[in-house]
């Protein structure tokens, strides 16, 4: 089958083996993949990942020997195949399983292919009334939501999203419904007006906002947005971290710990989300997903989508291994 394979270089390959579906997995055949940054960042060497990319997906089940009524049908999965048994699972925090696998980030090949697999129990099937191109942005709006599952965030409460990338597009949509008095600081005007459309006050990043936010959530994907971040948020606020980047980057971040402890400032690291409500979203219009896609690329033109992908400015670029 065709595979996107990164192994410390990025290569299209079609003769990679197809996957041996392990019990209690399905497989599912790709109709759509996103490029993320963090597939980006692990071209760059993030995490040591060696395998075939892509953990934004909407695809089809061919077979799933556990859960037949599966077959057919479409389907999203949440990124961590977790085990289910341990200490850490049994007390509901699946995604850090130490056991678990991560697909296309760490230990399992991911959806840049025409077929992978993961486990029957992290897949949702999609709605009929939610098209493939839309479906593919499940998995980062789940990521926005965990901002709202971990922190209740008010509608009285002022809040910054510092970076206009995918996801803080999507953070910041999702942080709207809240009612809160938001603003997002970004480096791209044609990025700020697909928020500035629908009513969210919008800065570039030479022109941030007044100090004094209740919360700032920081999704630059560059370390000197940790420094921003500190500035904005007021003493007893709170910072949510949503970057990930390749180490090298990540260890040039400074910041001064003791005026943290002074200030009593929240940090609150942010990840996975769920992604039930997050279908609920797409499937209520509630998110526009449509202004956030830039191109899609056949899957044997991947080397060509990722160059595209990585250009400053780009919004989503998605891979179509086969349609829906």
């Amino acid at each position: 089958m065709r595979a996107l394979l990164f192994d410390g270089q990025l290569r299209l390959r079609t003769d990679y083996p197809l996957p041996v579906v392990p019990p209690g997995e399905a497989l599912i055949r790709t109709h759509l993949a996103g490029i993320c940054n963090t597939d980006l960042e692990i071209t760059r060497g993030y995490l040591n990942f060696r395998g075939v990319l892509g953990h934004e997906f909407v695809g089809q089940v061919v077979q799933a020997e556990g859960a037949p009524e599966l077959v057919g049908r479409r389907v999203v999965g949440e990124i961590n195949a977790f085990c289910g048994e341990c200490p850490t699972c049994r007390r509901g925090d699946v995604t850090h399983c130490p056991q678990r696998t991560t697909l296309g980030i760490s230990g399992r090949d991911g959806a840049m292919a025409d077929c992978f697999t993961l486990p029957i129990h992290v897949l949702h099937v999609v709605p009929e009334t939610i098209p493939d191109e839309w479906a593919v942005f499940t998995e980062p709006l789940a990521a926005a939501l965990e901002i709202t599952a971990q922190l209740h965030i008010r509608p009285t409460q002022r809040v910054v999203v510092l970076g206009d990338g995918k996801l803080g597009l999507l953070i910041a949509q999702v942080l709207q419904l809240t009612g809160c008095d938001l603003a997002v600081v970004g480096r791209y005007p044609h990025k700020l007006a697909i928020l500035a459309r629908r009513g969210i006050h919008t800065h570039l990043a030479d022109e941030p906002p007044t100090p004094g936010a209740d919360v700032v959530v920081e999704a630059t994907g560059h370390r000197e947005g940790f420094a921003l971040a500190r500035r904005l948020v007021r003493p007893r606020g709170t910072l949510v971290l949503k970057s990930t980047f390749h180490e090298d980057v990540a260890g040039d971040v400074t910041t001064d710990l003791s005026a943290l402890v002074v200030d009593e400032i929240r940090v609150l690291g942010s990840r996975c989300g769920p992604f039930a409500p997050a279908l609920r979203l797409l499937e209520q219009r509630l998110i526009d997903v449509t202004a956030l896609i830039e191109q899609v690329y056949p899957l044997d033109a991947a080397l060509t989508a990722f160059d595209h992908a990585a250009r400053p400015g780009a919004l989503k670029i998605m891979l179509a291994a086969a349609s829906g």
